[in-house]
């Protein structure tokens, strides 16, 4: 017919721009970081889960199926291919569920010092603890109070007794909770105000409470970065155990960079996760 063109290309135009925008794969978001406390928090309106000792990762799931990305946003689908594998098993077209990757032991308590030798050889021993939930079936839920994603994400997840696992939590008693965490040997706790919502990068409404441990431990090196406190990172019976932040008086901290300086060797003695092991000035022994 006479004159149609026009309007035609422009609706295959308008078509093609639709399909192509439908296609589009959902995008990794910046987590959201609890700040550091003292003490967790008393009043009711705190959550307060287990702090795992693991990877934290993000499982997204659009059409073209699911993928794993580290906190920084690399995609690690490859190492945790079973949890990829489990994530794709889950009642849901689409989804962001935000938690960590753990190395877990028979009674249930994450082994960091496993995750890297699991994620090479023995991947299906690692799990994935999720306690949020971003995105579900095309909407953006990181509006809603923490309280209701949670429940959305165990009704997603549930009965969660496999590879796949759910954060459960106490409502209150933050002292308690994390008095008891303690006593496991745990790493911690993070506690998040229940009406919350969720937005990236560093909040106060999330905050982490460390359980600490002091003792003698081996020096394998410093980590320096402009702008952030310097790491020691250390070890306990010939095995990697954490970083943890110097906070000596500048005096002090210089003379101990000094004996690292002068002690210091091509690599640490002991074997490093590569997570640390950027930025590393290793020590020859304990200073």
């Amino acid at each position: 017919m006479p004159g149609t063109g026009r309007p035609l290309r422009g609706f295959y135009r308008r078509w093609g721009m639709c399909m192509r925008n439908a296609r589009e794969r959902l995008k990794f978001i910046k987590p959201l970081e609890p700040i550091q406390v003292e003490t967790p928090p008393v009043s009711d309106d705190w959550l307060h889960e287990i702090k795992y000792d693991g990877f934290r990762t993000q499982l997204v799931r659009d059409w073209a199926g699911v993928r794993a990305f580290s906190r920084n946003g690399h995609d690690w689908s490859s190492r945790y291919w079973p949890i990829v594998n489990a994530a794709e098993k889950l009642p849901a077209e689409s989804f962001i569920i935000d938690g960590e990757v753990i190395a877990p032991e028979p009674d249930g308590r994450p082994n960091f010092h496993a995750i890297h030798s699991r994620m090479t050889w023995n991947a299906e021993l690692l799990a994935f603890v999720a306690f949020d939930l971003l995105y579900l079936n095309g909407e953006h839920v990181r509006v809603l109070p923490l309280i209701e994603r949670k429940a959305k994400l165990w009704n997603l997840i549930k009965p969660a007794e496999g590879i796949i696992q759910y954060s459960d939590h106490v409502e209150g008693n933050g002292a308690s909770f994390f008095e008891a965490v303690e006593k496991r040997g745990l790493e911690g706790i993070v506690s998040k105000r229940r009406t919350s919502s969720y937005r990236s990068g560093k909040q106060d409404f999330w905050v982490k409470t460390k359980c600490w441990e002091v003792g003698d431990f081996e020096l394998l090196g410093i980590k320096r970065k402009p702008g952030k406190p310097a790491a020691a990172i250390v070890a306990r019976g010939g095995r990697y155990a954490g970083t943890a932040f110097i906070t000596l008086p500048s005096g002090l901290r210089e003379r101990l960079w000094k004996r690292v300086e002068a002690a210091r060797v091509s690599k640490p003695a002991q074997r490093v996760p590569s997570a640390f092991a950027s930025g590393l000035n290793p020590a020859s022994r304990a200073g």
